[in-house]
């Protein structure tokens, strides 16, 4: 009996982080000048929820606790020519201080879920965005954390599904926004 070789396909993996304080969510522009949710690779030994953790202070300086799964989707990187799988969590700031660039990115800046939905983004991304916002719509409390880091209503449990949450209202947008450039 013969045993056939079977290929397998393997493709990178990404841990990125939806955060949103004061009704805003940080993104951040890469190098393709596409707006994105900061995160990234997953190093040996670590978690997916460390790994959005470590990845998101790396790159804004901002520390986070790591909430639910939002999303899962896998994103064709045009320029490399590759597939990356990416993994979505809802994160909650830990702290007030102003995010800071890294020199991972190009800029970096603090977004409504309206004024996210119109960026040049990945469409994963934008929908990670909207069930983070949907998921708090649906528990009866903002998508925010205030600007001293305190929770300003319940929030939802980090088990809850927000796959399962009805989609909400966009919320109000402000006509500006906040941005660094290097």
């Amino acid at each position: 009996m013969q045993v056939k070789a079977v290929s397998q396909i393997v493709y990178p993996v990404s841990i990125k982080g939806v955060v949103v304080r004061d009704d805003r969510g940080l993104l951040l522009k890469n190098e393709r000048d596409e707006w994105e949710l900061p995160g990234g690779r997953i190093e040996p030994g670590e978690t997916p929820e460390q790994c959005v953790a470590r990845e998101i202070t790396e790159e804004t300086r901002w520390k986070v606790t790591t909430g639910p799964i939002l999303d899962t989707w896998m994103y064709y990187i045009t320029v490399a020519a590759k597939n990356v799988f990416i993994v979505t969590y809802g994160c909650y700031p830990d702290g007030d201080a102003e995010p800071v660039l890294s020199h991972e990115n190009k800029e970096i800046g603090l977004f409504t879920e309206p004024e996210a939905q119109s960026l040049n983004m990945p469409d994963g991304c934008k929908r990670s965005i909207a069930n983070w916002f949907a998921f708090h719509a649906y528990a009866g409390s903002p998508a925010v954390v205030g600007s001293r880091g305190r929770r300003r209503t319940a929030q939802p449990r980090p088990g809850d599904d927000p796959a399962s949450v009805p989609e909400a209202e966009p919320a109000q947008s402000r006509t500006t926004r906040r941005t660094a450039r290097l």
